[in-house]
């Protein structure tokens, strides 16, 4: 290992502050050195005029040269009539400016911080500065006193000091307080620190390792973790596994850990057979409440007065000029029946044409329809498909920012929806947050329709919705499986319903549905490249807009990460004298296809929404979406921003390309389900193209294994619960 090298110095100038402590750019005169050097740090800017020691190492960066990249700041207070004013000097206290700086100094000399942080009265002897100047200076500089006692204290523990800034602003003047006593909200509390780092805090405050307060923040640490891979719940023996593994204790502690977490009601069980299963209280109520309405909902919604559904549906096909197979019309008859229906099948089976009938009939008997998808991509595709208004569920529930940055939804139980039917169209894509808080909006009455595709890939957040409804058997259904005459003569629809009976698929070299077998990953790449580079653009596609790279996982050589950074080289090189802004791993230019990573209510721009970004300039780009909505973004909000070139597999649910690309590599063996071929395959509208391994192929339609994820909401609707 390369031991990192050490800087101190005293900091001239500030170039560049993020203003959410996660970056800044800055001057530093060395000490014993001649000249000055550029540093980047990943916290909130020092103060100029003060000390610092770094460590780190030396960078060049391709456009702003040498720099000195620092992992850890120490900082000290500024020393010396030169170091104090140009502290003061630099604006960093507020009611201070140059002129004012130099007067307290000719006053107080290198006492000045001193008499501004105990005697603030005394500032009254200088020329232009009144009570309410010296108390608004006492106050800045007390502010900026409690930062750097952070910053020293986490250095003190061990931890490095760049988290200060965060912690401060979350806490403000309990932040000291919370630090010493209670740690372990900081992991629960402040962006970008999580478990680890609060654990390194609260071991350096003195908590012992097997602490009460230590292994229960841990138990939390592994339940946020499995949820992040869907799971909603943990067998007990797993999770006391698991947590004492993570923090190295004797497994009986986290046992009575968590019986004491569950008598305190800050962790949930439920017992299914031998198993007792571990919830954190959040998912908990979720799964619990969406069983409930559910089940509510199916029992108690209004009746429609309709002697025979099946001939009112029949009206409906005289009247568009279609005629319904027998399962169709029998699922439009069923809208008009049930409080809750399900209704699923994979592509060509008619799902769309379903959905037109159930909103015909409704309409003929008077009754507002509401249309939802839990995506923006998914509630266009559904609104062109019907000729009626969609709306994603986030906007349907009208959510906004509330504190923290958790989401608020304005729709709930006491000021529900306004509508007798509502629809919502890819319900495979919803996990059980989300179906909660729908369920919860849903008004009096009301019959809800759900509708997807059972056999794409799950939600990305925890749960397995739409499959535990149709699997607790509760609910009516139709699963539309006959392929129609139109649909049954395209490849693409043949192949994917080929997938999911765990058959191959049919190629045809340069048609509608393709495999070019290479090399190795590093040809699969380099091919994929010349396709949208050279060859799809010579058939006269827009590659930017008409074809998506989808790829199975980030890592390696056709991960996501990578297909990004050469695609954007081959489609979007960078020009001489244009700028760019980096940011997590990624250079954004003008031209670049992007995707929103996470819903921003005040910029109208949503989790999975592409645009394009329009213009760089200075620290922030601008992003087309459409043709109507440009969004700005500022450096510290481009994390919510990821290049889209290329994506994941589960981030291309709910939309649809004319021409899809697959790498399927061996390397991302981990990943290659039969889901997640049949879900990519899925997206496609006119031509797939499958690049790679024979044997990833092979292994992606022979593996039918789920990842099980762990969930009782079946057993809850099927009321099997023990």
């Amino acid at each position: 290992m390369v031991d990192m090298e050490e800087l101190s110095g005293v900091v001239e100038s500030v170039v560049f502050d993020s203003g959410d402590g996660h970056f800044a750019v800055f001057r530093l005169v060395p000490e014993g050195q001649a000249g000055r050097v550029s540093v980047t740090v990943r916290s909130a800017a020092p103060l100029v005029g003060q000390e610092v020691s770094l460590r780190g190492d030396w960078v060049e960066h391709p456009r702003f040269g040498t720099q000195f990249q620092a992992s850890h700041i120490h900082i000290a207070a500024p020393n010396g009539v030169q170091g104090v004013l140009r502290f003061l000097a630099s604006g960093a206290i507020h009611g201070i400016g140059p002129a004012v700086a130099r007067r307290i100094v000719a006053e107080f000399g290198a006492d000045a911080l001193d008499v501004i942080e105990h005697a603030p009265h005394r500032l009254l002897s200088v020329q232009g500065i009144g009570k309410k100047t010296a108390q608004k200076i006492h106050d800045s500089y007390h502010e900026q006193s409690e930062l750097k006692e952070i910053m020293l204290k986490l250095e003190m523990y061990g931890v490095s000091g760049t988290y200060g800034a965060r912690i401060y602003k979350q806490y403000g003047s309990f932040a000291m307080d919370v630090l010493e006593r209670d740690p372990y909200r900081i992991g629960r509390e402040v962006m970008g620190i999580g478990f680890r780092t609060a654990d390194a805090i609260a071991l350096g405050a003195g908590f012992e390792a097997d602490s009460a307060a230590r292994i229960a923040a841990g138990i939390g640490y592994v339940l946020d973790g499995v949820a992040s891979f869907g799971h909603c719940c943990l067998p007990e023996e797993r999770l006391v596994r698991d947590a004492a593994g993570a923090l190295g204790v004797d497994a009986s502690l986290v046992r009575e850990t968590v019986r004491d977490e569950i008598a305190a009601e800050q962790l949930f069980y439920e017992t299914e057979g031998a198993d007792t299963l571990i919830y954190p209280p959040y998912l908990y109520h979720a799964e619990a409440e969406t069983a409930s309405a559910l089940l509510y909902i199916l029992r108690h919604a209004d009746r429609f007065e309709v002697d025979e559904p099946e001939a009112l549906a029949r009206v409906w096909e005289r009247e568009d000029g279609i005629t319904l197979a027998e399962g169709q019309r029998a699922a439009v008859a069923a809208v008009l029946q049930y409080g809750v229906f399900v209704l699923t099948g994979g592509p060509g089976t008619g799902k769309t044409t379903v959905v037109r009938g159930m909103i015909g009939v409704l309409e003929m008997l008077g009754l507002t329809v509401l249309l939802g998808a839990p995506t923006g991509r998914a509630a266009k595709r559904l609104g062109e498909a019907t000729g009626r208004k969609a709306a994603t569920v986030h906007r349907m529930l009208e959510a906004q920012a509330g504190k923290e940055g958790k989401t608020v939804f304005m729709r709930d139980e006491e000021t529900p929806l306004e509508a007798d039917v509502i629809i919502l169209d890819e319900v495979s894509m919803m996990d059980i947050v989300l179906m909660r808080h729908f369920l919860a909006a849903v008004p009096r009455g009301c019959h809800i329709i759900l509708v997807g595709d059972v056999d794409q890939l799950p939600s990305v957040g925890p749960g397995t919705v739409l499959a535990d409804i149709l699997r607790s058997k509760m609910f009516p259904s139709v699963r539309l499986t006959d392929i129609f005459r139109q649909a049954g003569e395209s490849l693409i629809v043949r192949n994917a319903h080929a997938v999911n009976a765990g058959r191959m698929p049919d190629f045809v070299a340069g048609g509608a549905f393709e495999f070019r077998e290479l090399a190795d990953e590093e040809e699969t790449a380099a091919a994929i490249v010349a396709l949208c580079r050279d060859e799809l653009p010579a058939e006269g596609l827009d590659v930017l807009r008409e074809v998506q790279v989808l790829s199975p996982m980030h890592r390696l050589a056709c991960g996501i990460d990578r297909l990004n950074r050469l695609l954007q080289d081959a489609l979007n090189p960078l020009a001489p004298d244009e700028a760019e802004i980096s940011s997590g791993g990624f250079s954004y230019r003008v031209g670049d296809k992007v995707m929103q990573i996470k819903n921003d209510y005040e910029k109208k721009v949503f989790n999975g929404d592409v645009g394009f970004v329009e213009r760089v300039g200075g620290q922030t780009v601008v992003v087309r979406y459409g043709d109507d909505l440009e969004a700005e973004y500022k450096r510290e909000e481009m994390g919510n921003l990821q290049p889209a070139y290329a994506m994941s597999v589960h981030k291309s649910q709910g939309s649809e390309y004319p021409v899809v690309i697959l790498p399927l590599v061996l390397g991302h063996r981990a990943m290659l389900q039969r889901n997640l071929l049949y879900t990519a395959v899925t997206r496609a509208k006119e031509r797939v193209i499958l690049l790679g391994s024979r044997r990833a192929l092979q292994a992606a339609v022979a593996n039918d294994r789920t990842r099980r994820r762990f969930t009782l909401l079946a057993a809850r609707l099927a009321g099997v619960l023990e």
